[in-house]
This record gives structure tokens, sequence and C-alpha cells, in this order.
């Protein structure tokens, strides 16, 4: 019996300590808005409304672009390089790379991503004034913003 209420004690102190370690834990770090959109000017291959969606995870961060362009053609799976040029409210910018895309149908919004940075805590992206660059078959294709995202800079914490 003795030991049956030392094995109820114990547990009702793990699990304590486990709910006061979760109350003070360090919040997790979070990117506002996640989602924007611009309007974007990408020259003879199109133009017309992207959605850009932003993750992070301390100083690493991740944007997803589906573009203002559509595929000519079917692209296989991580078929595309991509570099996204976001620019800093506090000035210089910032770069997200990467070879990473779903399989895109012929006639598709192209997707990129997740293309991976490097945040600062209080950094302040967006992408009007920056530009992305993305590369198929040896052809480069860029585009550029027409005006802010919407509904306004990515904040990292």
């Amino acid at each position: 019996m003795n030991g049956k209420r030392i094995s109820t004690g114990a547990a009702l102190v793990v699990g304590t300590l486990a709910a006061t370690g979760l109350a003070f834990a360090p919040a997790a770090l979070a990117v506002t808005p996640d989602t924007a959109t611009i309007d974007a000017d990408c020259g003879i291959y199109g133009s017309g409304q992207a959605t850009l969606t932003a993750t992070q995870d301390g100083t690493a961060a991740t944007l997803t672009v589906t573009s203002a362009i559509n595929a000519p053609l079917a692209l296989s799976e991580d078929s595309i390089t991509s570099t996204l040029t976001l620019v800093d409210a506090n000035g210089g910018t910032a770069t997200f790379t990467g070879t990473e895309n779903p399989a895109i149908a012929a006639g598709d919004p192209v997707t990129v991503g997740p293309l991976s940075g490097t945040v600062n805590s209080g950094d302040s992206l967006e992408a009007y004034g920056g530009s992305l660059q993305i590369v198929v078959f040896g052809i480069t294709v860029t585009c550029t913003a027409t005006g802010p995202q919407s509904p306004g800079p990515f904040v990292f914490d």
C-alpha cells in the first residue's frame, strides 16, 4: 500500500513539473503575416497575382511562392532553381534559395519552395523592390512585384 502512495505521489509531482515547464516554455517564433499576395510582372512569361507563404524557426525561414505564371509544359518535381530576393525595411536584402517544387502540370501555376533563408528578429521583408528568379530548362525568368505586398511586409520574431 505504501509503495502505491509513493508511486501516485511521484506521478503527481512529475505531472505538476511537466505542466509548469510547459507554462514557462519560450513561445514559438512566428512570422506575421504568414501569407501575402503581390501583383507580379514576369515579362514575356506573364503577369498576375502571386502568393507568398512564410514560415520561421529561429533564424531559419522559408518562403513558398505560387507565381503569376503558368507552366507551358509539365515540370517534374524539384526541377526549378529559384532565388527570391526581398527588401528589408531596415536596409539591405534577404535572399531565399532552393530547388524544391512540386510536380506541375502544363497550364498550372508555377509553385516554388520552400525556399530557405536566414532572418533576424525584427526583420521586415517586402517583395516590392525585390525579385523572384527561376531557372527552368536553362531559361531564366525574372518576376518583380509591381506594388507593395498585401496585407504588408513579413515581420519576423
